[in-house]
Formats: structure tokens, C-alpha cells, sequence
């Protein structure tokens, strides 16, 4: 039997928990409990909600939570750009191709299951 954790999306979603965790650990001291830790809720959150969708009954519950990690990979976004503004990141590309990877993904993810709904 198949669970959150066989999906691509769930997967791509930890390894970018992870590469946050990294980069943020570099991060000043004085951000523990600022940026850095917004950025490594949005990340947490992403592969969360694919996890908490998945358990849930039915698919529109599970489309719901797929547009809550949407929505968090969408404030990751915007924390790396910031990170990048004020000169804590020196190169975002490696995350903007994860980030573009992930949102496809979930985005193809979502309208399989919205296909699946209308059958």
C-alpha cells in the first residue's frame, strides 16, 4: 500500500527541509528566531501538509492540503529573496530550480487528482 511518503512531492519536500536546515544553521546568530526560523516552518510545512492530505478522506480534503504547501513553498520563496536582499545568500538559483521543481510537481500533482474527482 502506497502512502505520503512513495510521492516525488513529499520527497523533493524533505530534501528541501533539509538544504534549509543548512543554510540557515550559517545564518547570524541574532536570526535563530527570526528569518531563519520562518524559513524552516514554511519549509517543515510543505512536506506536513502533502503527509496531512494524504491521511485524510477524501480528495478534495487532500487537494486542499497539496494548496497549503503551495502556499508555503510560495513564503519560502519570498524568505530565500529576502535572505538574498539582505545579503545572507550570495546565489538563490539552486533554490529557485527546487522551488520551480516542487511547485510543478505539486501544481501536476493537484490536477491529477482534480481529473480523478470529475471521473
Amino acid at each position: 500500500m502506497k502512502t505520503h511518503k512513495d510521492l516525488d512531492v513529499w520527497k523533493i519536500g524533505i530534501g528541501l527541509v533539509k538544504d534549509i536546515y543548512t543554510l540557515t544553521n550559517q545564518f547570524p546568530k541574532s536570526e535563530n528566531y527570526g528569518l531563519s526560523s520562518q524559513m524552516q516552518k514554511s519549509a517543515v510545512s510543505i512536506p506536513s501538509n502533502i503527509a496531512e492530505g494524504a491521511a485524510r478522506q477524501g480528495k478534495k480534503e487532500y487537494i486542499h492540503f497539496l494548496y497549503i504547501s503551495l502556499g508555503s513553498l510560495a513564503e519560502l520563496e519570498t524568505q530565500i529573496i529576502i535572505a538574498k536582499e539582505i545579503s545572507y545568500i550570495d546565489d538563490i538559483l539552486y533554490f529557485e530550480k527546487k522551488i520551480e521543481e516542487l511547485r510543478r510537481k505539486l501544481l501536476n500533482f493537484i490536477n491529477y487528482l482534480k481529473k480523478d474527482i470529475l471521473k
